[in-house]
């Protein structure tokens, strides 16, 4: 890999980070979001990862999943 794809993957992934921990504050965060809102939000959230990096859905899978369903489950109270 050449710096510059180096440097673009880091880019790639704070930017990923970055949407991940947005989308998780505002799932915890904002009182009036509703579930199904919240939802649209975790999957809107897996298409962007997934454009990022569109071979890496079993990461996403194992990294990004289970956090927002546990969120999502402690927000929502959901089962």
């Amino acid at each position: 890999m050449s710096n510059t794809e180096i440097e673009e993957e880091a880019r790639k992934i704070r930017r990923l980070q970055l949407m991940m921990n947005m989308v998780m504050q505002v799932i915890c965060g904002d009182e009036n979001l509703t579930v199904e809102e919240a939802a649209e939000l975790v999957a809107g959230a897996k298409r962007a990862a997934l454009a990022l990096f569109p071979d890496k859905e079993l990461a996403y899978e194992l990294l990004y999943k289970p956090r927002l369903q546990r969120l999502m489950r402690e927000r929502f109270h959901l089962q």
